[in-house]
């Protein structure tokens, strides 16, 4: 497994997300957190999702050395939720390629 790789990935999507001055510098509502539909979308913006949950729970796998989901598809929900945002094109390539590193372990 190469924990390196994904924590070099998700330390860069974390930046970016610093870049696009997109960090919340404090944690939302818990109600917030009790969603149902994938990346939170019915209860939080994609950012903060990307921000409380999948850094979160990536850096976990990386301390515990578990295993990743055999799938990612951070990129395609990233491309749809940011269509238009020009600023975020980097951060979509980003999440593009962690979708594609997630899937080579």
């Amino acid at each position: 497994m190469d924990y390196d790789s994904v924590q070099k990935a998700i330390d860069d999507i974390e930046a970016e997300l610093k870049r696009l001055d997109w960090w919340q510098e404090q944690r939302p509502p818990e109600e917030m957190f009790d969603f149902k539909m994938a990346f939170g979308m019915d209860t939080m913006p994609f950012s903060f999702w990307l921000q409380f949950v999948l850094i979160p729970r990536v850096k976990d796998i990386i301390e515990s050395r578990g295993e990743f989901p055999n799938s990612s598809n951070l990129g395609t929900h990233a491309v749809r939720e940011y269509d238009g945002v020009y600023e975020a094109d980097d951060l979509v390539r980003m999440l593009t390629a962690f979708d594609r590193l997630i899937e080579s372990l």
